[in-house]
């Protein structure tokens, strides 16, 4: 592997801007990325209904990355979870379809009297099937969702429009996160389950004062763990015991 490894990733069938910070968008990484769009594949179907008629053509898209050289894989929804061990059994890289993954990880990272908090787009399509895809059935966690705010609703979900206001979604998202804080002050962290909300990461963290983790943090470390390079020793630094 060398820091040029790319990471592949599966992607729904959207038309609405992707901003920096969004996995869709090339400048968010300092790596190659190779996107393949699944047909058929809406936000609708995978969010909303987690048909399982996808699977097979999450399959074969997963697979057209490896041989196009992906050195893992990834998605561009957080809901493609309930795919994880078919998808991963699928191919011969690495496969991590959901920044979910994360959840059981973090859960260990704070205390056991906290919550982890979770973004995602429609609380009541996140059911137990997706924790326990990942291990995650017994993780503490709370959650707070984004399908009844209207620009998240109108251009993500339901696709009614293609250009996003950046600044309206942005005041949605703090809104939600700030009633999630002040119903649960026990959480201690937050994992975005919804890939199309990264860019917002900055600013959430900023209001929470908390650990923020998402698609983009995730793939990031699975890229790092793929371009590993030999440490060199600076004589301009003390030496640390």
């Amino acid at each position: 592997m060398s820091a040029d490894a790319a990471i592949g990733v599966l992607c729904l069938e959207t038309e609405f801007d992707k901003i920096p910070g969004h996995i869709r968008n090339r400048s968010t990484f300092d790596f190659p990325v190779i996107y393949q769009v699944v047909a058929g594949a809406t936000p609708a179907r995978v969010v909303t209904q987690g048909d399982p008629t996808l699977l097979e053509p999450f399959i074969a898209a997963a697979r057209d990355l490896e041989a196009a050289g992906a050195a893992a894989v990834t998605g561009a929804c957080g809901f493609l979870v309930l795919f994880q061990r078919e998808l991963a059994e699928a191919v011969n890289v690495p496969l991590y379809a959901s920044s979910l993954i994360q959840l059981p990880m973090v859960a260990r990272m704070i205390r056991r009297d906290q919550t982890v908090g979770v973004l995602t787009a429609k609380t009541s399509a996140l059911t137990a099937r997706h924790l326990a895809a990942i291990g995650g059935e017994s993780v503490p966690v709370c959650l707070a969702g984004m399908s009844d705010q209207t620009e998240f609703r109108e251009v993500i979900l339901e696709g009614r429009r293609n250009t996003l206001d950046v600044d309206r979604l942005e005041a949605e998202v703090l809104d939600v996160v700030d009633v999630l804080a002040k119903e649960h002050p026990e959480m201690g962290a937050l994992v975005i389950e919804c890939t199309d909300l990264p860019p917002f990461a900055h600013a959430i963290q900023a209001r929470l004062g908390l650990p923020v983790f998402d698609i983009v943090t995730l793939t990031e470390m699975v890229h790092r763990s793929l371009s590993r390079s030999p440490y060199r020793e600076d004589r301009s630094l003390p030496i640390d015991c």
